[in-house]
């Protein structure tokens, strides 16, 4: 996961903050073995949709700059499945707009997380994969990365 780069490319003279929050995938849920995580994506709405979180938290919040990241396809434990950072001037804005980023992004990108365990798979509440997003799955270990600092645009990375 390449927040390093990413932080590089969001500093700036005038921050005193950066904030950066990682999802990593556990090992366990709702009492269960986590065998690991396959992300999917329909992608052209999700990057929009990232752009629109991203923009929100930037009108709301006095921060520098906003950056996003969320890996698709399979994730094995430990592996880091959502990177979200924020500059500003001060901490407190900066983790509060943080905070904000990763729900907004929870509840509104069209990104579904199927759950798989020593005995099946099965879709994380909140992740039914509806049928306008079929075929929209990513090639193994894909990411997709959304810059939203006001300059950056939509790079494609891959591993």
């Amino acid at each position: 996961m390449p927040t390093q780069e990413l932080a590089r490319a969001l500093k700036t003279p005038g921050d005193g903050a950066l904030v950066v929050f990682e999802g990593i995938v556990r090992n366990h849920s709702g009492g269960r073995r986590t065998l690991y995580l396959d992300y999917q994506a329909y992608e052209s709405m999700a990057v929009r949709k990232m752009r629109e979180v991203g923009d929100w938290v930037r009108e709301h919040y006095p921060i520098a700059a906003i950056g996003m990241i969320h890996r698709l396809g399979r994730l094995e434990i430990g592996e880091t499945s959502v990177a979200i950072l924020v500059t500003s001037a001060h901490r407190h804005a900066a983790l509060e707009a943080c905070h904000e980023a990763i729900n907004r992004l929870k509840r509104l990108v069209p990104i579904w997380k199927k759950e798989y365990f020593e005995d099946g798979g099965v879709w994380a509440e909140g992740s039914t994969l509806g049928e306008e997003a079929k075929g929209f799955a990513a090639e193994p270990g894909r990411k997709f990365e959304a810059e939203i600092a006001g300059r950056a645009g939509i790079r494609e990375l891959t591993d």
